[in-house]
Formats: C-alpha cells, sequence, structure tokens
C-alpha cells in the first residue's frame, strides 16, 4: 500500500465490523482503517472518504448500504443521517442493538485501559422503549442562521439545518415552536424544562420564562437557576441518585464522617444521600460553578452537617492532602464516601491521585464517557481500590452516549 496515497473522494466497498467510541463504526480496506458513520456491524455499503490526512485510518460516510443488518431502522428524523442533522447518531438502529453497542464500547474500554473483564448491561430507563426513545430530553441548544432559521447544526459543520419538530426534546419544549419562528441577529438558543412544569430558555444569554427551575428527586426539592446544570434525560436525576444510594448501602456509609461530593452541582446527591440515610449526614458538597454552588447551599439549608462549597475540585483536594502533608487529620478518613460525578472528560490522573492520598474508604464515581471512566479506574485500581460494582445506564437515546457509574472499595491494609 501507498501511505502517501489520499483517498478523498473515493467510493469504497466495506464490511463493517464493530462499533468504535464516538458513535462510528470500524471497516479496513488495503491495510488500513476506515471510520464510518451511520452504519452497523455487519453491514456490507459502499462508502465515500470525505477526510484523509495519511497515516493509519481515514473517515468515510456511506452512500449506498449493499445489505443492510436486520437491526437497521428507519430514522425517527428525516433530516439526519450522513449530511443532516447532528445528535441522533445511532438513530437509525433499533433501541435494544443501540444498547448492545454501547455495552461493546464500555467492555472494550474496560478492558484496554484499565485491565477489567467486565461487560456491564446497559440498562433501558422504564419508557422509553415505548416511546421509541423519543420525548426525553428535557435541555436542548439550536442555533440560527443568518436568515434566521432556527434548527440543531448539520454534522461536522456549523450550518443550521432547517427542522418541523424536535422528538427528543420533551414536549413542553416541543409546544414552544422555537425551531418554527424566524429570529434575527441570534446565534444560540439553549431551552430547559424541569419535572415541575417550569420552562425557561436563553436567547444568547438572556433569560426568558421561569428565572429559576424546580426539580422534585428522592422527595426533595432541588432549585436550578439559569445555567446551572442538570441530568438531561427527564428521568436521570432520580435514576443515578437511586443507584448511587444502592452503592452506598451496599457497603454502609458513617454518616459523621468527612464524606465528600465532588462535582456537586446544584446537590443532587448529597440531597439524595441524605434523603435516604438521614439529615445528620456530614458532607461537603463541591462545586466550581458559583451560581450552581448558591444554589446548592439554598437546596441543602435544611441539613445541618452539610456545607457547599466553591471550589474546583483538584484545588479543593489540594488544600485537603496538604493538611495531611502537614500532620493534620480528616474527620474519620477510613470510613468516608466520596461521591463524584465528573464532566465528560473525566476527574483525571491528578484528582484520582488525590483522593487515594485521602484514602476513603468508599469512592462512588459517576461517568457519562467509557473512555474517561477506564482511565480513571486504572488509577484508582493501582491505588489500593477494588471494583466492587458497575452499573450503566442509557440516558441518552439515539446516542452513542452513555452513564456508567463504579462502586470502588479501599482494599484493607491489614
Amino acid at each position: 500500500m501507498n501511505k502517501t496515497t489520499n483517498w478523498v473522494g473515493q467510493n469504497l466497498t466495506l464490511n463493517i465490523e464493530k462499533v468504535a467510541h464516538g458513535g462510528i463504526f470500524v471497516a479496513r480496506h488495503e491495510g488500513r482503517v476506515v471510520f464510518v458513520s451511520h452504519v452497523l456491524p455487519g453491514e456490507k455499503v459502499i462508502a465515500k472518504v470525505y477526510e484523509d490526512r495519511g497515516g493509519a485510518f481515514c473517515r468515510a460516510e456511506p452512500t449506498e448500504i449493499l445489505e443492510p443488518s436486520i437491526d437497521r431502522v428507519k430514522h425517527f428524523w428525516k433530516q439526519a443521517g450522513p449530511g443532516g442533522a447532528g445528535g441522533a447518531e445511532f438513530g437509525h438502529i433499533n433501541l435494544k442493538r443501540q444498547r448492545e453497542l454501547k455495552a461493546d464500547v464500555l467492555e472494550e474500554a474496560l478492558q484496554r485501559m484499565a485491565g477489567i473483564t467486565l461487560r456491564p448491561e446497559v440498562q433501558a430507563t422504564a419508557g422509553d422503549d415505548e416511546n421509541n426513545g423519543l420525548h426525553y430530553r428535557t435541555r436542548i441548544q439550536l442555533h440560527v442562521d443568518e436568515a434566521g432559521v432556527v434548527g440543531p447544526y448539520r454534522e461536522r459543520s456549523h450550518d443550521v439545518v432547517r427542522v418541523r419538530d424536535l422528538p427528543l426534546a420533551v414536549d413542553e419544549i416541543r409546544e414552544l415552536e422555537l425551531q418554527n419562528k424566524n429570529f434575527q441577529d441570534v446565534k444560540k438558543i439553549e431551552v430547559a424544562a424541569s419535572n415541575t412544569g417550569q420552562v425557561q430558555w436563553k436567547i444568547d444569554k438572556k433569560l426568558k420564562g421561569d428565572e429559576r427551575l424546580i426539580e422534585r428527586v428522592a422527595g426533595r426539592t432541588f432549585r436550578i437557576s439559569g445555567g446551572g446544570f442538570w441530568q438531561v434525560h427527564k428521568k436521570a436525576a432520580e435514576i443515578l441518585s437511586t443507584a448511587v444510594n444502592a452503592m452506598i448501602a451496599d457497603v454502609g456509609i458513617d454518616l459523621e464522617a468527612d464524606n465528600l461530593d465532588l462535582y456537586g452541582g446544584v446537590g443532587l446527591f448529597t440531597g439524595a444521600i441524605a434523603a435516604k440515610f438521614g439529615k445528620e449526614l456530614r458532607m461537603t458538597s463541591v462545586e466550581s460553578f458559583r451560581q450552581a454552588t448558591e444554589d446548592a447551599t439554598l437546596n441543602l439549608a435544611d441539613l445541618p452537617k452539610v456545607k457547599a462549597v466553591c471550589s474546583a475540585t483538584e484545588r479543593f483536594l489540594n488544600e485537603k492532602v496538604g493538611n495531611l502533608d502537614k500532620g493534620g487529620k480528616l474527620s474519620s478518613p477510613k470510613n468516608s464516601t466520596v461521591v463524584l460525578d465528573p464532566p465528560r472528560s473525566g476527574a483525571g490522573a491528578k484528582v484520582a491521585q488525590q483522593l487515594i492520598a485521602i484514602s476513603p474508604k468508599h469512592i462512588v464515581y459517576v461517568a457519562c464517557d467509557p473512555i474517561a471512566l477506564a482511565r480513571d479506574l486504572k488509577e484508582f485500581l493501582a491505588g489500593g481500590y477494588q471494583l466492587r460494582d458497575l452499573k450503566a445506564f442509557d440516558l441518552f437515546p439515539h446516542t452513542h452516549h452513555v452513564e456508567a457509574i463504579a462502586s470502588l472499595v479501599k482494599i484493607s491494609d491489614s
């Protein structure tokens, strides 16, 4: 093979082998890997190469499906697919197969990056199969072009696609029909809806609708000001907090220990843990976004031993590790529980090493990216923790994203 050959514009006949991280699929041609979108393992396709930077791989889009998979379905959104609207890259796959593919990616990441042999079942959310995985998003982002057309971006571009409906969004957002209106001198529209009926949207950061969203989860109320983080799927907060509490119950929690909720947002997990195990919970919720920290302070005000701290997690843990280095002590460090829900990039080696130094009894890691999770699990396993449990949930139907929660227990020094 001539490695200097550029295949851009060529049509290749390919047999699709497997799924890869990021919602793309793997084929091989003349010794090179070809990453192809909008296909399925087992399919034979003709695909046109649109990117080739040399080296071991290139990227292509299908132009014809020669032998379709039995799991291929008609996309619910006619503007999706090659050259269409982004955000539903698995929409051509039936929901059961989508979850199997997500399990494939998670299994491979755990094995390759952390040496963990495990294939978690990616659990469906109740009601999603009946709704064909639609009407679940409580958060959406739309863009506006120079002509005032509102819609999602076209895949791999900043071109706005005109759409008539927003089928992934909850009905409260769909009923606004923002995508069918014309806006002038606007670039971006963000919309959010709560499970208690509020709807707010930002037009180029100018807040409209309800000033604050109110969510009810685990028997508690959570107030979220404009811009505060909340889970996208309408049932995600309940599912994740229930799973976190189940893992904590399995290991046990010392309510008086120096318990931490890192990347704590508006206080969801701290509030849910207190609702489950008692208001005597001692826990610090750590969040870098000031408005979210202020919301957490309000949401957790009835818990006398809980506090919300506005700080980057790494800086907060640095101070704790520094106190240990100076001979300071933590409150029952060996018995503490740490919950962390980092961004998609993961906690990272520095935070993992800081937690290993603090040495909590139990770490519950909520992750939205399999690669980042597996990378960080490798650090924790090397640092004296064992993986006690791992659950996975399909909270992003019709996309490649999957949510996972890992329970890590400190191996006894004795």
